[in-house]
């Protein structure tokens, strides 16, 4: 775990670096495009032995809305903007400083709001064991979720029932078999935008 945490440190730093210019423009158009709110959203997650830390990403979505914590493609609530960020993913960059301060790794079970980790069943609860991660073999196979969810006649119960108690599976699989060469072989995975062939 040693070799994973200073990846994460090391990695997490020089990203931030060469993307900074990225994330200035990316900065600018939010303000220019959705001026009314902040550039950066700030949300509390359960991480690493279910302690609470502040998550980082850009705002995609108006403030002020009764959405729930599960988001669906084409929702109101979503701008323009904020629809190609989620798309591609440019909104979970600003999550390299929570990979830098300590809170999240780059591989690894997503962090998830506070509520879903109270309902885990005790043998699932080794899967906060590890520090969250930007992306993991769960992420992968869900990286369409808002797709999914989208075609869905109840997208929160469909997640409850369906999606999460999968994700846990997958997650506990994970943490199960790690190693760092998988946690190369899952960013490598993650760049081409694939399911890890053989994992699920």
């Amino acid at each position: 775990m040693l070799t994973k945490h200073l990846f994460d440190r090391v990695f997490s730093f020089i990203g931030l670096l060469v993307i900074s210019p990225f994330l200035v423009i990316i900065s600018i158009l939010i303000k220019v495009k959705m001026p009314n709110g902040p550039i950066i959203f700030k949300q509390k997650r359960v991480g690493r032995n279910g302690n609470l830390f502040v998550m980082y990403k850009f705002r995609t979505m108006i403030t002020n809305h009764d959405g729930s914590s599960v988001s669906v493609k084409g929702e109101n609530r979503i701008t323009p903007l904020g629809a190609l960020l989620r798309k591609y993913k440019l909104d979970e960059l600003l999550e390299l400083w929570n990979v830098l301060k300590g809170n999240m790794s780059f591989v690894g079970p997503r962090p998830d709001v506070p509520g879903y980790a109270d309902d885990l069943n005790p043998e699932d609860i080794n899967i906060l064991s590890l520090r969250p991660g930007i992306t993991g073999p769960a992420s992968l196979k869900y990286r369409n979720e808002e797709d999914i969810l989208a075609e869905q006649k109840n997208p929160q119960e469909y997640n409850d029932m369906v999606i999460y108690p999968d994700k846990v599976r997958i997650n506990k699989k994970y943490i199960e078999n790690w190693s760092f060469l998988m946690d190369l072989r899952i960013i490598f995975y993650t760049l081409l935008g694939r399911d890890i062939p053989n994992f699920y």
